[in-house]
């Protein structure tokens, strides 16, 4: 049965990374609701119109429309063998409505968590920097770069930190994501469906773990 892998994670704990592993080496879709409704800004469908009007007046997107925007999306071609949810779902009420879409799909739904201990992700936060150029990501503590705070492949480039990724605002994110994710992940560790992964190794060793993983339950 083809899965639909719902991938969480604290910020930092690697789950960027291994959604692009997943979706480059099992050839599954990264479905994001960021870049599903980014899409709808331009597409011409009656939902796509029904989205832009609430958007415009300034209201939340309520659950029954994310979801048929999330079926809609998942319903193309590529989604066929499974996909990797990003975004969604954020509450058990939305859980509950990716349960039917899977029912309906006739997918199995695999619920990953790749936890890290919170002073380890405020570490690797704060520790972050990236090259301006290539995009390249390295860490103070765990991966710098060779010669201090320059591009190990681009030396004219110092790199940067992000304006969100200093002591403070780390605490405040990893707190609300705790505060927020704790009741989905209770729900789908009721259902049996929370598979926890542990993320504070060699990202290769994490990729196979998930994959592992998913294998194992399938």
């Amino acid at each position: 049965m083809s899965k639909i892998i719902v991938l969480m994670g604290a910020p930092g704990a690697g789950k960027g990374t291994q959604a692009r592993l997943l979706q480059e080496r099992l050839n599954l879709p990264q479905v994001s609701t960021g870049d599903m409704f980014r899409a709808l800004k331009e597409a011409h469908t009656p939902l796509a119109a029904e989205v832009r009007a609430l958007m415009a007046a300034g209201q939340l997107v309520p659950d029954d429309v994310t979801i048929r925007v999330v079926r809609e999306r998942t319903a193309q071609p590529d989604c066929r063998n499974g996909y990797i949810l990003d975004g969604f779902p954020r509450t058990p009420a939305q859980a509950a409505m990716l349960e039917k879409l899977a029912a309906e799909q006739g997918k199995q739904i695999q619920a990953i968590e790749i936890q890290v201990p919170l002073e380890l992700l405020a570490k690797r936060m704060v520790g972050r920097r990236n090259c301006p150029v290539c995009g390249e990501i390295y860490n103070i503590y765990g991966k710098p770069p060779r010669f201090d705070n320059v591009c190990d492949f681009h030396p004219e480039a110092q790199l940067l930190q992000r304006a969100d990724d200093n002591a403070n605002t780390v605490q405040a994110r990893l707190t609300t994501y705790e505060e927020q994710t704790r009741p989905l992940l209770d729900y789908y560790k009721a259902a049996g469906l929370l598979h926890v992964v542990d993320g504070t190794g060699e990202s290769e060793a994490i990729y196979n773990d998930i994959v592992a993983t998913v294998s194992a339950h399938g």
